[in-house]
Order: C-alpha cells, then structure tokens, then sequence
C-alpha cells in the first residue's frame, strides 16, 4: 500500500508525484504505455534529438520556470528568436502577425499591420471595442466569444483562431479565457476596452516573454522529473494499465493498489480521451539552404479557408531556436500542424512547407520525416468523491497550466495528509 496512487504519466502525473513524495508521502505511479512524459516527448531524426509534442512553454506566473529551477534545468530556460512568426490570410500573401497583439487580439485595430490582415472593414467594427461598456462580454466563458463580441468575426476568424489552433490545437470557443490569458478580463473591466487590456498585459510583461524553451529540448523536462521521482523512491509501474479507480484504491490486471487516487490519466474518467480534439504533428528535417535566411520568421499561422494549404501552421524550429541551428549544422527543422493524418501525408508536408515559407523545396531535399499524432482531452468539472484529478483534463491545455494545477493539488492533498 502506498499513501498516494498517481494513475497517469504524463507531466501532470510526475509533478503532482514529485510534491507528494517531497511531502513525505509514498507514492505508486502507474503508466499504461511504456514510457513516461505524455505529449512531452522526443523522437529521433536525421540524427537529431527532437521534441516530438509541445516545444515551448508560457512563462506567465513564472510557474514553469520555477520548477524548472528546482530540477536542474534553469540555467538552460531559452527564450525564442524575437523575430516572430506570420501570418497566412485565407486569401493573400502572408504578412507577419501583428507586433502589438496578445494571442491575436490587437492593442490597436487601426495599426497598419492589422488592417493588412483584417482590412478596413475588418479594423472598423474592432474598433468599436472602444465604444462598448467595460464589462461587456465580461461573463463570455471563452476566448473566442469574448473576442467575436467585442472586436467581430474578421479578428476572430482571421487573427486569433489562426494563433489560438497554430498554439493549443483547439477552437479559440473552446479555449476557456481565465486559463489562457489570466488577468485578461479583469484588465478589460478597468481599461474600458479589450484593446486596451491588451496593451496593459503587454505592457507589464517583458519583452519576448510570452513563451520561453530548454537548451536541448522540451523533453529534458521529463528525464528531469522521471530522474526526481526515482530520487525520492517513487513506485513507478510502466505497461500497467488500471481498468478501474474508486476512492483508496484502482484496480490493475494484477490485483488492487490501495492509497489516495490521484488521476492524471485522460479518459479514465469522463469523456474517453477518444472524443478528445486530435492533434497531428509533421516534422520534416530538410537540406534546404533556401529556409536559412528565415524568409517567414520562425513560422507561420494560417487562416482557415488558406487555398493550396492543409496545415494548421508551420513552425521554422531552427529560425525559432538559435540551440537548434547550431545542432541542426546546416539543416532545417520544420514542424507542421494538422487536424487528421492524410494520405501521403510526408509529401502533403513538403509541398505545405514550400507553400507557407515560400520557397521551393525538392523532394530530394527531405532527410528526415516523422508523424506523431495524440488527442486533447475535454475538459472535466467534477470527479468522484474521493478521488483527485490533475493534468490537461483538470487545466486545460499548456504546460504552465499543468504544471501549476498539479502543485496546488498536491499541496492541497498534503495539507490533509497525516506528517
């Protein structure tokens, strides 16, 4: 018996662990698959150790940065290239995303590099933002409707549903305001205006902070906390699948698991993690000397309805990551988005890169192509007496989410916990 039983290894499940075997509490983990860290994963191409899911974090709160600290990687905590990424229109020529924005929503609708994306019309009706009571919208549940109230559906459609698909991989209606953008609604209500909210966030952030890296790749995250976990004498159980949890206990193939039930396991209970949003990652290590000049910054977001383009988005990971070019010698790293694999799908990649960089890519010029796919799970309210719950379920969707959830959690669940 253990006094915890973390069912679930993703990043949620090893952080939640690790503050509750540093609270003196012995702790079981269990993971179905074979490895440990979830959607924070690496893969192996052209000679190159990559991250095979999320490759950057927010740095809001400084959540993230800090249990970084304490497992040994702050020194290696790496901010992006400034240069920023683009935008593809649903009609045009991609024009890089507006400087004075926060997750796509413009500080100012009439700033030229909005117009160029919204147009005349588009930046008219966001305008009038300006113009509304301050807590208009404020009970608005998601991103996406807070914006299509305020600013109209040119800045929805065109601005942050491209931002918010490229980044979280989910529809800006289903993406909850609180979580993705903390303090946004109450900088809206003592603004006046969603505009200006913007521009106060912006300004109280330091520049080229919104998300930040690790040398060496994301996944140095979950070696660091697997390393952690076997540190403090954490039962960690792979291949182990539990086909039932109740309170003080879960249920495996081989027999029962008693102790507090922590999941952090997508699908186990609730929605199945089957009806999750899919996620589908391209990655296409290339000799193409044409991408080292960076010709759309460190990538590129697309519009729904972008003609000749399947992506979601495209990152340039080695325009993005000034580490990774120097690993990387003279290759290019390039990370498409999608919302389904499709036929042929390392040609679609190809064909989608050259289209969105603009610049022509021989098929010759792919060494390396690799496809991973996983699914975000829905978010869940409540669970069973009993029975905690950590993870994308219980947060929503990014690491500093995750990881911030899971320590309260934890600290939560120690606050009861017998010393």
């Amino acid at each position: 018996m253990s006094d915890f039983v973390v069912v679930g290894g993703g990043v949620g499940g090893l952080v939640v662990a690790r503050r509750l075997a540093l609270g003196g509490a012995s702790v079981t983990l269990v993971e179905a698959s074979d490895h440990l860290g979830g959607t924070v994963a690496r893969h192996h191409l052209g000679g190159l150790d990559l991250d095979a899911g999320a490759e950057s974090f927010a740095v809001r709160g400084g959540t993230v940065a800090a249990l970084l600290t304490q497992i040994g990687l702050g020194a290696d905590i790496v901010a992006p290239n400034p240069e920023g990424a683009w935008l593809q229109p649903s009609t045009g020529h991609a024009v890089p995303l507006p400087k004075l924005s926060l997750l796509g929503i413009p500080g100012d609708p009439r700033a030229p590099d909005v117009v160029a994306v919204i147009g005349e019309d588009g930046a008219l009706l966001a305008e009038g933002d300006a113009l509304l009571p301050a807590d208009y919208a404020s009970d608005a549940t998601s991103l996406g409707d807070l914006v299509e109230r305020r600013m109209g559906t040119a800045v929805l459609d065109n601005l942050v549903a491209p931002i918010v698909r490229g980044v979280h991989s989910i529809d800006p209606k289903e993406l909850d305001i609180d979580r993705v953008a903390p303090g946004l609604r109450e900088a809206m209500r003592r603004t006046g205006s969603l505009a200006s909210a913007v521009l106060e966030l912006r300004g109280s952030a330091r520049a080229g902070s919104s998300v930040a890296g690790i040398r060496g790749g994301l996944f140095r995250l979950v070696d660091a906390l697997v390393g952690e976990l076997d540190r403090l004498a954490v039962d960690i159980r792979l291949n182990t699948r539990v086909i039932a949890v109740e309170a003080g206990a879960v249920s495996i193939v081989q027999g029962r698991i008693a102790g507090r039930v922590v999941v952090a396991a997508p699908g186990l209970l609730g929605t199945p993690i089957e009806d999750g949003h899919r996620a589908v990652l391209a990655t296409l290590v290339l000799d193409a000397p044409e991408l080292a000049a960076a010709p759309r910054g460190t990538g590129v977001l697309v519009a729904a309805g972008a003609s000749g383009v399947t992506a979601r988005a495209a990152t340039h990971s080695t325009a993005k990551w000034p580490w990774l070019a120097e690993a990387a010698a003279g290759r290019e790293v390039v990370r498409l988005s999608y919302g389904a694999e499709l036929p042929n799908h390392a040609e679609l990649a190809r064909a989608d890169a050259a289209a969105l960089f603009g610049v022509p890519l021989d098929p010759h010029s792919v060494i390396d192509f690799d496809l991973v796919q996983w699914r975000r799970p829905t978010r869940q309210a409540h669970t069973p007496t009993g029975i905690s719950l950590v993870g994308e379920t219980a947060s929503g969707t990014g690491l500093a989410a995750v990881i911030g959830q899971a320590e309260a959690e934890a600290h939560s669940l120690l606050r009861d916990f017998p010393q």
